[in-house]
């Protein structure tokens, strides 16, 4: 059994002052496999003070010094990648292909804030005066069980990019993850006191961070509940705030689609990260007079699913993150049921041979209203709708129908008409035929899916303060 004892500050690993224990929970067998001793309030100043104390110096610091520190720290968490690996598929049951797909892309973190640097003008000129763009301050930044790694290395980069201080607050459901990233934080060798790492619950350690006066701006990943929480008490003390929240993305499939590409492509993305993953498509709209080819092929694909031990290369759905998780997927999918939904694949229950771990069956419905629950809400897990619709400009209505705006993807064989579609869809992030990435472009969300962008210069924005000085 792993047990965490340590928290880091200050460029130490220290002992927290807190001492509750949290147990880590392996969700494919429901068995304890570590343990984690709990930061506290006390703790959390501690860190603040050590990365206040640090920002006096880094704040000075020049572009190249912190292209040295990004090239450091992209060193460090590399070398890790297949730990990193394991003790994701170990700690939430992560995939094996989405785990080791994930840790391929950390290094772009780094190496697309270095080139967002290189070239940002951090001294403008208007008119006669100047403006300085200055680091904001401190930075608490937290982070999601389901990407903590990504999370915090984009959150991570941009700040040091900034000039930014920071104290990470991870989901203590990631500690083992988090540990492996301490680590390598602290052999890459930064300043003592620009990285911090404070392992807390959310009502005691984010809270502190939220009420804080020396934290200057939150960086938070997660549900919107908790953002909202989140933004009403940071803004006692003014702090900025950047919110990346849940999503219900709409993948709209338009009539001139290839079907036998594009539903495959649109099961398998939904079921991302075992379905809990806030840009996964899990509302899939679809011509109704083509909603029986769909069915059809949807079904089939359902059946070639591999849901089972995540460790497995094979396997495409892993275990539901806790028990709490996996009742509340079972839940959705009754709700599904009860409003009127048709059943196309899977269903409760869980698979046959994974009856000790929070497996959910890969699960489809179909004839889906777009007022329905599952339709509406965020259910974090692999819970497919189907939405038939009539006329290109309701498959745009019902897209937007929705409190969320995280992601939307768009199908069509022809571009032009796919980026007209796109430019009437309320998402900050949409991708066409298919799935992308870039960690330079903006993420971020509209309406109730978040508060500003990350990534590259939109990023690095959020976390600087302009002062202009005339003359």
């Amino acid at each position: 059994m792993k047990k965490i004892h340590k928290i880091y500050i200050n460029g130490e690993f220290v002992t927290p002052n807190g001492t509750e224990v949290f147990e880590i929970i392996n969700p494919s067998y429901n068995q304890k496999i570590g343990e984690v001793i709990l930061a506290d309030e006390v703790d959390t100043r501690n860190a603040i003070a050590a990365a206040k104390e640090a920002f006096k110096t880094f704040s000075k610091s020049t572009v190249d010094e912190r292209i040295s520190y990004l090239e450091k720290l992209k060193i460090a968490v590399e070398k890790r990648k297949q730990d990193f690996t394991e003790v994701m598929i170990e700690e939430y049951g992560g995939t094996f292909q989405f785990s080791s797909m994930s840790n391929e892309f950390t290094g772009q973190w780094f190496d697309s804030m270095i080139e967002s640097i290189k070239s940002f003008d951090f001294e403008q000129t208007i008119n006669s005066s100047k403006v300085f763009l200055q680091p904001v301050g401190v930075i608490g930044i937290i982070t999601p069980w389901n990407a903590s790694n990504g999370s915090i290395c984009s959150k991570v980069a941009t700040a040091i990019s900034a000039g930014c201080t920071v104290v990470i607050k991870p989901s203590e459901m990631s500690a083992l993850q988090t540990q492996l990233l301490m680590e390598a934080f602290h052999e890459a060798g930064l300043p003592k006191g620009v990285i911090n790492f404070v392992i807390g619950l959310g009502n005691v350690v984010g809270t502190e961070l939220t009420v804080h006066q020396d934290i200057a701006k939150i960086s938070f990943t997660g549900s919107t509940v908790v953002g909202k929480l989140i933004a009403k008490k940071a803004v006692d003390t003014m702090k900025r705030v950047t919110l990346e929240l849940g999503g219900k993305s709409p993948n709209i499939i338009l009539d001139d689609a290839n079907l036998e590409e594009a539903i495959p492509t649109a099961v398998f993305g939904a079921y991302m990260n075992s379905g809990q993953a806030c840009i996964a498509p899990t509302r899939l709209l679809v011509p109704e007079n083509q909603l029986e080819k769909v069915n059809e092929i949807a079904k089939a694909t359902a059946e070639k699913i591999v849901v089972g031990f995540p460790e497995k290369e094979n396997t495409n759905v892993g275990p539901m993150v806790s028990i709490k998780q996996f009742e509340r997927v079972q839940n959705y999918i009754k709700t599904g049921l009860e409003e009127g939904a048709t059943l196309l694949a899977g269903g409760t229950g869980k698979p046959d041979g994974l009856e000790d771990g929070n497996f959910v069956k890969a699960t489809i419905f179909t004839n889906v209203k777009n007022n329905m629950t599952i339709a509406q809400e965020e259910i974090f897990g692999p819970v497919l709708s189907i939405i038939p619709y009539k006329t290109e400009e309701e498959a745009i209505e019902i897209a937007n129908d929705t409190p969320y705006g995280l992601a939307a993807y768009i199908s069509s064989s022809n571009m032009k008409r796919a980026q007209k579609v796109a430019s009437q869809i309320d998402a900050g992030r949409i991708c066409i035929n298919g799935f992308s990435h870039d960690p330079m472009v903006p993420f971020g969300g509209f309406k109730q899916s978040g508060i500003g962008r990350e990534y590259g210069v939109y990023g690095l924005k959020a976390y600087l303060e302009p002062k202009a000085v005339l003359q």
